[in-house]
């Protein structure tokens, strides 16, 4: 049975205390804005309406790059946890903020070359497959930013640990569909990495 989204909403994660890069990569700037006000920006000009932002570490920081934005903000407390605890503070805020949401759009916001082709892409294919999952694939990595359904919510909500949305794609292949994106492999986790970005 194919499982139709129809009501969807978008969670940041962004509560990461960016330990290999020395200070908050959410600040970076690309191309004149922060790497979280890009990727808030590319959802909205995407056109999600219904958006948490996943804050943790730092989060008075961050707090500022959002005031202009029509988004919740959800604090994960246990953010030192790792990924997985992120991913359950945004569903459940996604849920009280927005109980009709049947899906969730998840992304982080390190990976700059994420626009809203992408983003609106990953939601056409999962109308058109009714598979539960479409994720993006860059390398040997199939990942964020993915769509999930809400049948596989409760998967996601059992995620410990650093363990993230690709460790459970990973479990269920046959029930995920793949957009490439090979841009998508550039992330930035070290300095190396954004003296890359910086100089194209």
């Amino acid at each position: 049975m194919k499982e139709m989204i129809h009501h969807i909403g978008v969670i940041i994660l962004a509560a990461g205390r960016s330990a290999r890069m020395g200070s908050p990569k959410q600040l970076l700037v690309h191309e004149g804005k922060t790497l979280l006000h890009r990727s808030v920006d590319t959802v909205l000009s995407a056109g999600f309406t219904e958006t948490i932002v996943v804050l943790g570490a730092v989060q008075e920081e961050l707090r500022k790059e959002l005031n202009d934005f029509p988004v919740k903000i959800a604090i994960n407390d246990g953010w030192e946890e790792g990924m997985g605890s992120s991913i359950r503070a945004g569903l459940k805020s996604l849920k009280e903020h927005y109980p009709e949401t049947d899906g969730a759009l998840i992304m982080v916001c390190d990976q700059p070359h994420v626009d809203s082709v992408l983003l609106n892409g990953l939601i056409a294919q999962q109308r058109e497959s009714g598979l539960p999952i479409v994720a993006s694939r860059y390398g040997d990595t199939t990942g964020t930013p993915a769509v999930f359904h809400r049948s596989v919510f409760p998967l996601l909500l059992e995620l410990k640990g650093d363990r993230g949305a690709g460790k459970l794609i990973a479990t269920m292949p046959e029930m995920v569909g793949v957009i490439e994106f090979p841009e998508g492999a550039n992330d930035i986790d070290t300095m190396e990495d954004y003296d890359r970005l910086k100089n194209g």
